[in-house]
């Protein structure tokens, strides 16, 4: 499928991309304006026109796409018009060509031929778990530089750079008043090193905000605060867009600014002002008709949606959004939409701006000048839908549509985020995962011990948890805390349950994370705060918490009963990911659900419950309490967010949060622009990327004989690859922290240590539930040395192999790398020696990550995976990939041949020719050194 590009289009491509490694990239001042040429110089100067104020005067000047007269402009997909005027904007013939912009109006013949494509986004989105190791790999670069003898102030950010700290807070302290203070005192306790780092970044690099910790999580910090939708930078109107680390720019969707995630190593190259290369995506049309039921939540839309795009498959593709079910989604609905877009698999859920957007701008405290500059851009450039005319037909690549009254409650679970039905069958799909051998529904309890009870003690009372207890209960994560209709339907589930008198059991570990301090203002003004608190749903924090991992210890007592009886406990959380081992290690069963939902499962302490015949417990009055009786009407819903959502409160919050707090202003850091290295440090650490680094390529590295270091099945993810919460105690990565004098308590997690990569090594494939196929059976972070035949772990078999001088490759199924938090996933098999990964399919992101770090990327043909080739992993693998650049194409097939005689055949998933020449360079890193140097 990567062939089909006419060999015309790739020529013009592998010239420009290889001679770009060679050749210098327009100058900083250049590359920091919002195009590449002066307005006289610019190949599309006939279409530079002035964009009039309605009073008199002008917005700006904006590069006009209807003044192309191209009738095939007309039918392209918003999502694609926004390319393609970034590309007329930045055209200059070298980065960006006019044959570049013909590919993109052409769309319709060009994106099914997988042809190449520049981007240069307006911004760069990080969050803390990613921006440090991103900032650590700019101070490294500044190092390189400086070592080849070149300017280090080159390695700077020439794009804007938002780096918003949400990451690092975790559920230590829950059910209290004093939480979100005790908790940012922890978090400032064990991360005052990374803080610090960041801090120093904040001054030594140019272009960088960074929003501090306890303002809220990534995502609706983008939405409410740092979206422009258009940007007007020195008298030039053009689209926001954006590319953040990982899956982290999302949200933003739903605001009509396009994006997409891309790995940390990426972003950093994004950073330093080179163009993204990027195949022309397709684009599927999904049709939004009717209008939810009553009591049906955005929750229960996006969970539906997901498994629909999972089943049509989108990955790699943009889904756009349209239809009349649009006028009653609300731009809350919609971002919630957009930010599972991970989930089920595509570059980007697009809603374009209408004025639904507008309204939102409005509410979230943009200047009324501002949201009528935006609107006058957007109409004027045909980027602007509005469905009180008459719509042009667009054309997509696929078509799906949804009645939304088709809708109905549902859950997702218990391993992963596809894995929808409907509510009502919850009890009868608890059961079957019970009967069911281990997988992604299953967890093979024998019948005899399904009903067994755990009894414990907690606080001196007599307690018990069966399979199915809810030990967690999170309202947390991006996808719902932005969404006022959910988040204030929570409250008005927990007032109905204090009226009946329900309460949540006390060993149960309640929680509520905000996605930023507007959530608080309106639960507050609404009065549903208190309720909340009374169900042990207190505010702790501001940031993403469980959802990642950050869900802290649950209490000692309920620990030892789970694990000393084989407990299959759940986790019920209002977040986009459920994958194995992620939530937390104690909790087998992890599902998503919508805020109202999480609070129904905490009272009714299972997930053991049919809610529509059986009670979630018994009121004051003896009266048995069902979901009905605690369920709010969308009706009082909406009346409560009227009355409650108030643009003050945006205005308020993001100017509070913009003068810092306390602990944060206390930070010092030093000065100079080359950051000094702690050789003592346990959270930043010098990385060996570019030791011994020459001006030279390396080349095209080989694989012959090299051993497999892992055999996996299908569904691996980054959380499996490179676990993001706590660090274990039996762990590589544990013995490393104490062997440095750092005590248990001090370990934090993998995710705030990614500063590290001594500790992120020991942490590859340390995840406790891996199912690695050279164990037979055995679950968790082990290995076999095929040599010797020891029983090790991951990291120790994979530093046998590397002092020994031996190659490693990976065999894996499908959705290899699906997940988040992908760069140190790419980068910690690097460092491990691995060299070659070959897998039935990649998660996008991941696969670019892979080829970031110098790893080569290959699938299976189709219908072919390891077992079906009769590959045990005990065999040794050599590549038969040429050794010069240049014969080497984007997914050519190769021949693979083992030591015992089998033969098979790959395709090499180098995508672009630009991936080719990172592949040339050892990884894209030094790749921008390289380039920057000549400069």
């Amino acid at each position: 499928m990567y062939k089909n590009a006419s060999s015309s289009i790739l020529r013009a491509a592998s010239s420009r991309s290889l001679r770009s490694s060679l050749t210098p990239s327009s100058s900083s001042s250049a590359a920091t304006s919002p195009c590449s040429l002066l307005a006289s110089e610019h190949p599309f100067k006939g279409i530079f026109t002035t964009l009039p104020k309605p009073g008199g005067g002008e917005f700006g000047k904006f590069y006009s796409l209807p003044a192309l007269n191209d009738p095939r402009i007309d039918k392209l997909p918003y999502s694609i018009r926004i390319l393609l005027e970034s590309a007329i904007r930045n055209c200059d013939n070298f980065q960006v060509t006019k044959e570049d912009v013909e590919k993109i109006i052409d769309w319709e013949k060009t994106a099914p031929k997988q042809v190449e494509i520049p981007f240069k986004p307006a911004r760069v989105l990080l969050q803390d778990f990613t921006g440090v190791p991103a900032v650590v790999d700019l101070a490294c670069m500044r190092d390189a530089m400086n070592k080849l003898g070149s300017d280090s102030n080159k390695i700077n950010p020439l794009v804007l750079v938002d780096l918003v700290i949400d990451h690092s807070v975790q559920v230590d302290v829950a059910r209290s008043e004093n939480d979100v203070q005790a908790n940012m005192e922890l978090e400032f306790q064990r991360n005052k090193e990374r803080f610090s780092f960041l801090k120093w970044g904040s001054t030594a690099f140019q272009n960088m905000l960074v929003v501090l910790p306890g303002s809220g999580i990534v995502h609706q910090v983008n939405l409410e605060y740092l979206g422009r939708v258009v940007f007007n930078t020195q008298g030039i109107l053009y689209p926001d867009s954006v590319v953040g680390t990982d899956s982290h720019t999302t949200m933003i969707y739903g605001l009509g600014v396009a994006g997409w995630g891309v790995g940390g190593i990426e972003a950093g190259a994004t950073m330093l002002g080179q163009p993204m290369s990027m195949v022309l995506s397709g684009v599927v049309g999904f049709k939004l008709s009717g209008k939810m039921r009553n009591g049906v939540t955005a929750t229960d839309l996006v969970l539906t949606v997901t498994q629909i795009l999972r089943k049509h498959g989108v990955v790699g593709k943009f889904v756009e959004f349209y239809g009349d079910g649009m006028s009653g989604l609300s731009l809350a609905d919609r971002a919630t939409i957009a930010n599972m877009s991970p989930e089920y698999g595509a570059a980007m859920g697009f809603f374009p701006v209408n004025h639904v957007t507008l309204q939102y701008l409005k509410l979230t405290g943009r200047s009324d000048e501002t949201v009528a500059m935006i609107e006058a851009y957007l109409r004027s450039n045909n980027m602007f839908v509005d469905y009180n005319e008459p719509q042009h037909e667009r054309a997509y690549s696929s078509y799906l549509e949804l009645n939304l009254d088709n809708v109905e409650p549902c859950i997702s679970g218990p391993k992963r985020p596809h894995d929808r039905f409907p509510l009502k069958e919850m009890k009868a799909d608890w059961n079957s995962c019970l009967d069911n051998k281990v997988g992604f529904k299953g967890f093979a309890i024998l019948k005899e011990s399904q009903e067994k009870v755990a009894n414990f003690s907690f606080d001196g009372k007599p307690a018990e948890i069966k399979h199915g207890s809810v030990v967690i209960a999170a309202i947390t994560s991006c996808t719902n805390t932005s969404n006022p209709s959910v988040m204030l339907g929570a409250g008005l589930v927990a007032k109905k349950a204090c009226d009946l008198g329900l309460q949540v059991k006390p060993w149960i570990k309640t929680s509520l994370a905000p996605g930023s301090g507007v959530v608080t203002k309106y639960l507050l003004k609404s009065g549903l705060q208190e309720y909340l608190n009374q169900q042990g749903f207190n505010i702790f924090g501001y940031g993403c918490t469980t959802c990642i991992g950050n869900s802290g210890e649950i209490n000692e007592s309920v620990g030892v009963a789970i694990t000393q009886n084989d407990i299959v406990a759940a986790a019920v959380l209002s977040g986009n990911r459920n994958f194995e081992g992620r939530v937390h290690p104690l909790t087998r069963a992890n599902y998503l659900a919508s805020p109202p939902l999480v609070v129904a499962y905490a009272l009714a302490g299972t997930v053991n419950i049919d809610f529509e015949t059986e009670p979630i417990g018994t009121g004051k009055n003896g009266k048995e309490v069902f979901l009905r009786d605690i369920w709010p009407t969308t009706e009082e819903i909406a009346e409560v967010v009227q009355s409650s959502v108030l643009p003050d409160m945006f205005r308020a919050t993001y100017e509070s949060i913009t003068k810092g707090n306390p602990m944060w202003n206390e930070l010092s850091v030093p000065e100079n622009t080359l950051y000094s290295w702690d050789p003592k440090s346990t959270y930043i650490h010098e990385p060996p990327y570019f030791k011994d680094m020459t001006m030279d390529p390396p080349g095209p590295h080989s694989v012959k004989d090299a051993y497999c270091l892992l055999n996996f099945g299908d569904s691996i993810t980054t959380d499996h690859i490179l676990p993001a919460g706590n660090i274990q105690k039996d762990s590589p990565a544990a013995k490393y922290l104490m062997e440095r004098g750092v005590d248990r308590k001090d370990f934090n997690s993998y995710g705030s240590r990614r500063g590290n990569d001594e500790i992120m090594a020991r942490g590859t494939f340390a995840n406790i539930r891996i199912v690695n196929k050279l164990m037979n059976g055995e679950v968790g972070p082990k290995n076999v040395h095929i040599p010797s035949g020891e029983k090790l772990s991951v990291f120790d078999a994979a530093m046998k192999y590397k002092t020994s001088g031996e190659d490693t490759i990976i065999l894996a199924g499908a959705e290899y790398g699906s997940g988040s938090s992908r760069d140190w996933a790419a980068k910690g098999p690097m460092l491990q020696g691995v060299k070659a990964v070959i897998a039935k399919s990649f998660e996008r992101i991941y696969r670019s990550n892979l080829v970031g770090m110098g790893i080569i990327p290959l699938c299976f043909k189709s219908g072919e995976d390891a077992d079906s080739l009769g590959l045990t992993g005990h065999e040794r693998y050599t590549i038969h990939l040429p050794t010069d650049i240049l014969e080497i194409r984007p997914g050519q097939d190769v021949t693979v041949t083992t030591d015992n005689g089998k033969s098979f055949t790959c395709t090499v998933r180098f995508d672009t020719e630009v991936e080719l020449a990172y592949f040339n360079h050892g990884g894209i890193l030094p790749y921008v050194i390289r380039n920057l140097s000549k400069q």
